[in-house]
């Protein structure tokens, strides 16, 4: 219903960029985990432990400047968003979705402890994937776990593998979705 109200600017341009744009946030996301576990095969300096004596402006966190600081901001935005709705979609939690005017007080209490669980792991979950050496100050780079070689390896194979794979399911099943709806159209 929505997708019939939209205007044509919407459905030609505004989905499709916007289709396109997630894609590339994906496919980057992944392109700098695989980078990341290449560092870790190849150097130890690579595991996700704290920075020690690096003040907050006189560090580069990104080897490519600002335009590397940007990406890193906007992908570990997308990653808070990506989590966000990961979690509500996940056949577990669906019930917890808030509901206009009718939420009582335990789901909204709900809502809020599972996204302050799901903000307060995000700094890790990027630290840990490689996307951002950046502490946020707050020495999450101290947790013993995050020295262990085999279990940062295993998470980033993990999320580069499985998004990969949830990545090429999406885009296979659409065109095969598209392809199989436009030979029906022609029989």
């Amino acid at each position: 219903e929505l997708r019939h109200r939209a205007s044509p600017w919407q459905r030609n341009l505004g989905y499709p960029l916007a289709m396109l744009g997630l894609l590339a946030l994906t496919g980057i996301s992944v392109l700098i985990v695989c980078f990341h576990v290449l560092e870790l095969l190849l150097d130890d300096a690579a595991m996700p432990r704290g920075i020690q004596d690096a003040s907050l402006g006189q560090v580069s966190f990104s080897i490519f400047g600002s335009f590397g600081a940007a990406l890193q901001v906007v992908l570990i935005f997308y990653l808070m968003v990506s989590s966000v709705v990961g979690f509500y979609s996940s056949p577990l939690f669906t019930r917890l979705l808030p509901e206009r005017q009718d939420t009582p007080l335990t789901k909204i209490i709900g809502n809020c402890v599972s996204l302050l669980v799901l903000s307060s792991a995000l700094p890790v979950f990027s630290r840990t994937l490689g996307i951002t050496r950046f502490d946020l100050l707050g020495d999450f780079g101290r947790f013993n776990w995050l020295g262990n070689f085999y279990i940062v390896f295993l998470y980033n194979m993990g999320f580069a593998g499985l998004t990969t794979l949830c990545l090429v399911k999406r885009v296979s099943w659409a065109v095969q979705a598209e392809l199989i709806r436009a030979f029906g159209e022609a029989k």
